[in-house]
């Protein structure tokens, strides 16, 4: 009988970072339903937990829900070594937990958004990856995907640093896949295009009328379909490593490209 994507998801260990909302919460509803046990890790535990719970009572998966900011790389190491202690070793790991902050001109933006976005973007991504990757390679088997963007494809006006951010975690990507050739480790960056979730109302500092302005006149695309993506990065066949992975709206064919009447 052959092996399906869903047999090669089922009673695996999925850990989703910034699992509370959007696109990571969509992971890990779609990994839920596939019958991935989950590590959710977030900052906002109420979010976490009441998701842990619903994930548990409709797939009877084990979920773990922890509180953490991945800019911290002190607590990063810390709930690493928890879970890595009691023998919880990833077998797909979901780098999602990243934002946008503010869309200024470079001489105008403001350095605190800046660190905000390298401090997450970038360097919790490396701490989380530093903190399970010896682990994952000592078991012998395990998923990076990191959840990249078209901004790191084509720069935009007022996206700089964000656009940086987002072009790193395209190199980080391909250096890692060169980094664990030899081992049966894989590495893929899914990069979507205009998604509506939580990122505009945060890029915006919680301007909710400016980031619904984002999504109106077109149909973007929402956190389940990103995570239909990821779901089928990582039910590919073992031999099978999908680099990276597009995916944009109808509706939008390039980070310059988009019909505003044609949804």
């Amino acid at each position: 009988m052959t092996e399906g994507p869903g047999d090669r998801i089922r009673g695996r260990l999925a850990l989703v970072t910034g699992a509370s909302a959007g696109i990571g919460e969509a992971c890990a509803e779609r990994l839920a339903a596939e019958g991935a046990d989950l590590v959710l890790w977030a900052r906002r535990l109420g979010r976490l937990e009441t998701l842990a719970a619903r994930l548990r009572d409709a797939h009877g998966i084990e979920v773990e829900a922890g509180v953490l900011d991945v800019r911290d790389r002190g607590a990063v190491e810390a709930i690493a070594a928890d879970l890595l202690g009691r023998g919880r070793v990833p077998d797909i790991l979901v780098n999602n937990a990243g934002l946008a902050a503010g869309l200024a001109p470079l001489q105008t933006g403001d350095p605190d958004d800046w660190d905000r976005m390298i401090d997450t973007n970038v360097k919790g991504l490396l701490y989380v990856t530093r903190a399970l990757l010896p682990a994952m390679i000592e078991a012998g088997r395990g998923h990076v995907v990191n959840i990249g963007s078209i901004a790191g494809y084509q720069v935009y006006a007022g996206g700089n640093v964000y656009n940086a951010s987002k072009f790193a975690v395209r190199a980080l990507t391909e250096a890692l896949n060169i980094d664990v050739l030899g081992t049966p480790l894989r590495v893929s960056s899914v990069d979507p295009g205009l998604v509506e979730t939580e990122f505009s109302v945060v890029r915006f500092h919680g301007d909710a009328e400016r980031a619904e302005a984002v999504y109106r006149g077109y149909t973007p695309l929402s956190g389940a379909d990103v995570a239909d993506a990821v779901v089928y990065v990582v039910g590919a066949p073992p031999h099978v490593n999908i680099a990276d992975l597009r995916i944009l709206p109808t509706d939008q064919r390039s980070a310059y490209h988009l019909d505003r009447q044609g949804s």
